[in-house]
């Protein structure tokens, strides 16, 4: 029976218990041992672009079952930008966002540009979703006012909740999710979004039927409608593109299934694409395995 040799420097202990992984045919595989490679592979191929995994946290969006909980999984780091899926919540709650196409607003010159050209081009919210843009970030939170995006930030039970202190480069409504102040685990993620698959948050279905909408992402593995946000921040109070985090967090449903998910990475070297990019590939290619009923935790 053929084997698989699994890179263990920097893997959480699940990976380096299956560094030498036997592959028996397809047709005889278990769907857990099936999920059980998948997810390996995956995590090796993370190692193998100079980044190792986190966490993968897994779990029913209906029972709150874990599924999947491998690595540091209680840890709180910079939200980055999964927060904007928090920020679309409260900007059609309040009606600061009224749709997906709308407002549609202009850049200007100093607003933050990093990301390119595509940022410099008039953006709607479904546009701010697809592209992560920054800038329309601050838009929105800025037009809620600090004591509103705390408010919100707080009933969400986000994290540390703290988008008040003043931390880092930016902080409060100018960026607080970016590392600064505003702190989450990934175990957090997963509950905050089976808070919006289950509707309990404090908003209005306005807000969660728009925001459900942008967050759709085109990928559908293994027949999965996925709805998620990548992220990329750093440790510390700057970014530092050499150690950065990358996030994949959201919910996916499958008939009558729905589970909610966050996927952590963190880079060893500067490297593109960002890491919040590969972190969501990595997930979604694994993702039809680990969602097989019956494997263990």
């Amino acid at each position: 029976m053929p084997a698989v040799a699994f890179l263990a420097h920097g893997l959480p202990p699940f990976a380096r218990a299956v560094r030498l992984l036997p592959i028996p045919e397809e047709c005889h595989l278990k769907p857990w041992r099936r999920a059980l490679f998948t997810f390996a592979a995956g995590l090796l191929a993370a190692a193998s672009s100079h980044a190792h995994p986190v966490c993968t946290v897994v779990a029913d969006a209906a029972t709150g079952q874990v599924l999947v909980q491998q690595g540091d999984c209680a840890a709180r780091v910079t939200s980055a930008s999964t927060f904007k899926v928090a920020i679309s919540l409260m900007g059609f709650d309040a009606g600061v966002l009224k749709d997906e196409h709308t407002p549609t607003l202009d850049f200007h010159a100093g607003y933050p540009d990093w990301g390119g050209a595509p940022w410099r081009e008039p953006t709607d919210p479904a546009r701010w979703m697809k592209l992560s843009i920054f800038w329309y970030s601050e838009q929105v939170a800025q037009a809620l006012g600090q004591a509103r995006f705390q408010q919100y930030t707080s009933a969400f039970g986000y994290g540390n909740a703290d988008v008040t202190s003043k931390q880092g480069e930016l902080s409060g409504v100018m960026g607080a999710w970016a590392n600064s102040s505003l702190r989450i685990s990934p175990l957090e993620q997963v509950a905050f979004m089976r808070k919006i698959v289950r509707r309990t948050l404090p908003v209005s279905a306005h807000a969660y039927d728009m925001t459900e909408r942008i967050t759709l992402i085109d990928a559908q593995p293994g027949g999965w409608t996925v709805h998620g946000k990548t992220g990329t921040g750093s440790p510390g109070l700057k970014y530092d593109g050499a150690h950065a985090y990358g996030w994949f967090v959201g919910w996916a449903t499958k008939g009558p299934r729905t589970l909610v998910f966050a996927n952590l990475i963190q880079d060893d070297k500067r490297q593109t694409p960002n890491a919040g990019l590969r972190s969501r590939d990595t997930f979604l290619a694994a993702l039809p395995a680990l969602a097989e009923p019956g494997q263990p935790q």
